[in-house]
């Protein structure tokens, strides 16, 4: 490393804020997305003072301050632009990013590595390689070459127990907007922790990993409050544990139910990012397919559930279900006695036979508290995987590290699931494990301040405003122990170009008038205040605009200024109306 750069690096590391080692969530009101990570290093490189640089990615698990760092430092020493080093939290994301880009382009993979990968990777993932110790200077084709100093197309660093760099060489620049996306959808960059302790590595400074975690107490706690005895899956966060329960879905179908089709049953306005993955899921194989299940804006989702199993049975296919409850971002709660008839109800081929029976995906993130297992739970007799985003109560808002357990019934699942975390080394952190299991045992204090927090501004919101539309749970489903601290506004108007120019003239005067609480959305809940977003569905995501709800979603945390945020409010309805 040539001394101007080991100087600036080393200035880095000794002068960085305490922040980019602790949030999760960055300003939003200095980040140019279009710009994510140029602008930050633009700026770097001209000499900003670090706490003036600006936010490099919206969300620590799409990047942050330190992984662009990592990444900047990498191409100088090997004279390449910034763009073409992305690094993962996970040894094998990168080398599945590249085969996917492959797969729609048509091209063939070279894989050079001393080690065989599995062959789940074409048997499940439906992709195609060949492997070498290696390189074939002949093959005709993209060539990745895993820890190996030679240069090809595409170079993998692994760094044990901590994450990987891949970089993009010559002219395959194409591949890099493709391997951003799957960090982004189905893994995570290496983490602030993990990325500065190979910085320090490059400096010459020796650096000691954190030793495994026992995880038997965090279990507990976990299996305690969902009531599920099931093993529990780790995930570096709560989009990997989906990415896993599918992989693993698709291979125990396979498995069990070999030559059936599987059908994916996928709210089109939930979660961008679960919209998203799941429909680039099944673009990858050839036998699974989306089918939309509407929840929202007068559209039930067991009604709507009962049509689509009926379908899915007739067609001797494979049913899983993935939902939110409550669903975003109306925050509407299904019956949950008719979904749990619904599930269970056996249902048949259009030959007569039995049909195979549904799993339902439970994306429990706004209500990790609930209980749906066990012998009172809502759907304890039914197939169900429960999985959380733990980048917000159950950290604390420390880390994005998730977690899925499931139901009696589901248990089968879990080995599978498990399987695929390992497989695509998406697994939680030795220091992500260890914040969970600090912060876990308060959780269900972190909730019911939040909710708190938001029944009182929902309430006063109502009060000052009678004509806006509100959705949040009824104090019925709050007694029942649905506590969200998430609710959607739609703020009268007389059409829909002004009520979206109320959203923003709301969001606009509660971010001035309360820069320290109040922020741009991009994940809800976490450590301090209130974080505003609108449209509601198009959080981090590539929802269709038709489906996008052009709302106000707000989230509370349990640290909230209540009287300061209606004072505001009251203020805005004064102005406004």
């Amino acid at each position: 490393m040539n001394a101007n750069l080991k100087e600036t690096l080393t200035q880095i590391v000794n002068n960085m804020p305490t922040d980019w080692l602790r949030l999760t969530t960055h300003r939003l009101d200095i980040y140019n997305e279009s710009l994510a990570k140029v602008e930050f290093l633009q700026k770097l490189e001209t000499g900003v003072e670090l706490e003036e640089l600006p936010t490099a990615y919206d969300y620590i698990r799409l990047g942050h301050p330190l992984s662009c760092v990592l990444e900047w430092a990498i191409a100088k020493e090997a004279d390449l632009n910034p763009e073409s080093v992305i690094s993962f939290s996970s040894d094998m994301m990168p080398i599945l990013a590249v085969l996917r880009a492959n797969k729609f382009l048509g091209i063939r993979t070279q894989i050079v590595c001393e080690t065989p990968l599995s062959e789940l990777i074409q048997s499940v993932y439906q992709y195609d390689f060949i492997q070498n110790q290696e390189i074939d200077k002949d093959f005709d084709g993209i060539t990745i070459v895993i820890d190996g100093s030679e240069k090809a197309d595409i170079n993998v660093a692994r760094y044990p127990n901590l994450g990987s760099v891949i970089i993009v060489n010559d002219n395959n620049t194409a591949y890099i907007k493709e391997i951003q996306h799957v960090r982004r959808r189905e893994s995570i960059a290496m983490t602030p922790q993990n990325c500065l302790t190979v910085i320090k590595a490059m400096l010459g400074e020796s650096t000691k990993g954190m030793n495994a975690v026992d995880t038997t107490e965090l279990t507990r706690t976990i299996q305690e409050i969902t009531n599920s005895k099931t093993q529990v899956a780790f995930s570096n966060c709560g989009l990997s544990a989906q990415y896993a329960i599918m992989m693993g879905q698709i291979h125990f179908a396979n498995k069990n139910h070999p030559g059936k089709d599987i059908k994916f049953i996928v709210p089109p306005n939930c979660y961008g990012g679960t919209n998203d993955q799941a429909r680039r899921v099944a673009a990858c194989i050839d036998n699974v397919e989306i089918i939309d299940l509407p929840v929202d804006s007068g559209k039930d989702m067991v009604t709507e559930l009962e049509r689509i199993l009926t379908d899915v049975a007739h067609a001797d296919a494979v049913p899983y279900i993935i939902g939110e409850i409550p669903t975003n971002p109306r925050v509407e709660i299904p019956d949950l006695i008719k979904l749990r008839e619904t599930l269970k109800k056996p249902r048949f081929t259009n030959d007569g036979a039995t049909a195979v029976g549904a799993v339902f995906n439970l994306d429990q993130t706004f209500c990790p508290n609930v209980k749906f297992f066990g012998d009172h739970g809502y759907l304890n007799d039914v197939k169900v995987i429960s999985y959380v985003s733990g980048s917000k109560f159950p950290s604390g808002g420390l880390c994005t590290a998730g977690y899925a357990v499931a139901s009696d019934s589901a248990a089968e699942y879990m080995s599978f699931v498990e399987n695929h975390l390992k497989l695509c080394d998406n697994e939680a952190t030795n220091l992500q494990l260890q914040i969970l299991t600090r912060e876990m045992p308060t959780m269900n204090e972190r909730i019911a301040k939040a909710y708190a927090n938001t029944r009182g501004f929902v309430d006063y919101i109502q009060e000052q405003l009678p004509k806006a539309k509100i959705n949040f749970v009824s104090h019925e489903l709050a007694e029942a122990t649905f506590t969200p601290s998430v609710f959607s506004l739609d703020l009268p108007a007389s059409n829909e170009e002004q009520k979206r120019e109320l959203n923003h003239k709301l969001i606009r005067m509660m971010i001035n008038a309360i820069p320290e609480e109040s922020k741009h959305c991009v994940s809800y809940g976490q450590l301090k205040g209130c974080y505003w977003t609108v449209p509601a569905t198009s959080t981090q995501g590539t929802t269709k605009e038709s489906d996008k709800d052009y709302i106000v979603r707000v989230s509370v945390a349990a640290d909230f200024d209540l009287k300061k945020h209606q004072e505001v409010f009251k203020k805005f309805v004064k102005e406004a109306f």
